[in-house]
């Protein structure tokens, strides 16, 4: 089962670099010209297998092998980017409320930039690609509709030849802008090799925040929005072989989005994987696992990319879970709100001219990762509408515990 999670995690990230949403550099209005330094706080508040990597720890991987389930983390990443040049060795700090649990501050660490090898578009370097072929599903409903799958042949893939209009256009997102070394002539970021604390469960980030650093002038914002909500789905197996996924609305999400990763067992790596995506068309990855903005997500749910925050269920095709097996890897995200500051702040007149000194940027999200079809791992512990109320197995042994300690059991012949 681990290999086959990981061959599927390296699938999946293979198959987010090809079909990436194009983001465009920061546009600039008002008769602005860039800021010299630009922030980024991107807040996430992770439900499922994936709180037990995002700061849940032992903590929550012993919650689901005692059956339970609600485990969640939150996350934070920090990334500060500046057209200066440090005074001194780069230096930065982030000065942070005593609720996040992260007092007095988080270090933003330079990293070494690390020399990488050339690369030809198109390709994939040796050995990074699984062998066999990728069938890409999307849209919800009981059964996909004629012209799919679409199918991905990963050796073909590997020499660069991929199928023309493979993927969807992505949306230009004009306001979507990120913070990379590669366009910062000083970069930070956290956490890093030298601070990598988890951000504690209950963590707050509502109050004052300051950066304070050797390459960019003092950064200074008030939070008055907090983390979001956990998302809790959960799946249920209908008559025509679909699977209706559910999950709880959440008051500040913009929209919704979920894909889904899997394949039969017993095929190694030259097993065919299955890859769907809520999307109403043929798009997949790239910022879409990310942090979106009101205002891209706005556009996306337009383009039938992303569902609206009204819709809270989506139906995974019977074809999809018959072609990706028993146990299914399904992340879902919910984009949430998003906070600007600058200095000076932005004049009410759009034609005067600005030229801030910063900006900064905070965005949050929910997301959650469950096994789709595996008992114990959907969401908050219940799969399928299971009854543990239920009576015992006709052979006389207990019933299984929900969680990988009914796994477990299960395995050992303890139970049924």
């Amino acid at each position: 089962m681990g290999m086959k999670l990981r061959f599927l995690a390296g699938a999946a990230v293979i198959a987010c670099s090809a079909g990436a949403v194009m983001i465009a550099a920061p546009a600039v209005s008002q008769g602005a010209s860039g800021p010299i330094a630009r922030y980024t706080v991107d807040a996430s508040t992770t439900s499922g297998l994936g709180a037990m990597g995002a700061g849940g720890g032992f903590g929550a991987a012993m919650g689901m092998l005692r059956g339970g389930g609600g485990q969640v983390a939150h996350e934070l990443l920090l990334r500060l980017g500046s057209s200066r040049t440090a005074t001194g060795a780069p230096k930065a700090d982030h000065f942070v409320p005593q609720g996040t649990g992260l007092a007095p501050s988080v270090p933003l660490v330079t990293p070494e930039r690390a020399r990488s090898e050339p690369y030809t578009p198109g390709t994939m370097p040796q050995g990074q690609m699984p062998r066999g072929r990728l069938l890409l599903y999307w849209g919800c409903g009981e059964h996909a509709p004629k012209g799919q799958p679409v199918v991905i042949d990963f050796a073909k893939m590997a020499k660069g030849q991929v199928p023309p209009g493979l993927f969807a256009q992505g949306v230009n997102l004009p306001d979507d802008w990120e913070v990379l070394a590669s366009n910062s002539t000083t970069y930070g970021e956290w956490p890093n090799a030298r601070d990598s604390r988890s951000v504690p469960a209950r963590s707050s980030l509502l109050g004052p925040h300051k950066v304070v650093s050797t390459y960019a002038p003092q950064i200074d914002f008030t939070l008055a929005d907090d983390f979001m909500p956990a998302l809790q789905p959960r799946s249920a197996n209908l008559p025509s072989g679909a699977v209706r996924l559910d999950w709880n609305a959440l008051p500040r999400a913009t929209g919704y989005y979920a894909w889904l990763m899997g394949a039969k067992s017993g095929g190694g790596q030259d097993a065919d994987m299955v890859w769907w995506s809520s999307s109403s068309t043929q798009q997949f990855g790239g910022a879409l696992a990310g942090w979106l903005s009101p205002a891209a997500v706005a556009k996306l749910v337009s383009a039938g990319t992303v569902m609206p925050s009204t819709q809270i269920s989506c139906t995974v095709p019977a074809e999809v879970k018959q072609a990706a097996g028993e146990v299914a890897m399904t992340q879902l995200y919910g984009y949430g709100p998003q906070a600007d500051f600058a200095y000076p702040p932005r004049p009410a007149n759009a034609k005067a001219a600005w030229k801030p000194d910063w900006i900064a940027r905070v965005r949050f999200r929910s997301n959650s990762t469950i096994m789709l079809g595996m008992p114990g791992m959907d969401g908050m512990g219940q799969a399928d509408g299971a009854d543990s109320s239920s009576a015992p197995p006709p052979s006389g042994k207990p019933k299984c515990k929900k969680g990988l300690a009914g796994i477990a059991q299960r395995a050992a012949g303890l139970c049924e």
